[in-house]
């Protein structure tokens, strides 16, 4: 009887890295204030795309063994539906406060980003391009959480741009997968870090 070999699944990161950029950089846009800054437009992305489709990308990198990927991908799918759910009237999470909404807010955008932190560090001796995309998250959840505490619209503004950059950095990581030599004339590097040994 010839040993059973479990069918190898593809790598989920790109898919997981789509959902997370295109929603963010949705959110993103309206954070900045161009156009509007009504965020109600980013519900369906956060509830699907970002949400739904990143949870499972996450579930997939379980699978794969990548530890960083499965915990990234469904904590902020898990993160996408939350703040799809805050947003959303039915729900009336927003009707439940009066004054003490932004402060909510706060203490909600401060623990993603207490967590982004720890993923930014956890990718220290990863590639480049992805360090890169933490640490422009976590400067970002840091700005909306101020923003939050001190009810400062700048601070959201300046998130927004920040969200931006976030954004094309996780298209660019998904990229870098999806345009390779074996699949097309170019290639995107991405870098590894060289962290010097102490």
């Amino acid at each position: 009887m010839s040993e059973y070999r479990p069918r190898p699944i593809a790598n989920p990161g790109p898919l997981g890295l789509c959902g997370f950029a295109l929603t963010t950089f949705v959110l993103s846009l309206v954070n900045t204030g161009i156009g509007g800054n009504v965020p109600n437009v980013v519900c369906g992305l956060a509830f699907f795309y970002g949400g739904a489709v990143q949870i499972c990308a996450g579930m997939w990198e379980f699978k794969c063994g990548n530890v960083i990927g499965a915990t990234a991908f469904s904590s902020y799918g898990g993160f996408w539906i939350s703040f799809a759910a805050i947003l959303t009237p039915a729900f009336q999470i927003e009707d439940a406060y009066k004054k003490e909404f932004n402060v909510a807010m706060g203490y909600y955008l401060l623990g993603w980003t207490i967590f982004t932190l720890i993923m930014m560090l956890g990718s220290l001796k990863g590639v480049r391009t992805m360090f890169l995309l933490f640490f422009f998250l976590f400067i970002t959840f840091l700005l909306l959480t101020i923003g939050s505490f001190a009810n400062a619209p700048d601070c959201n503004k300046a998130a927004g741009w920040f969200g931006l950059i976030t954004a094309l950095i996780a298209w660019y990581n998904a990229a870098s997968v999806i345009i390779t030599k074996e699949t097309s004339y170019v290639s995107l590097p991405v870098g590894q870090m060289k962290i010097p040994h102490v």
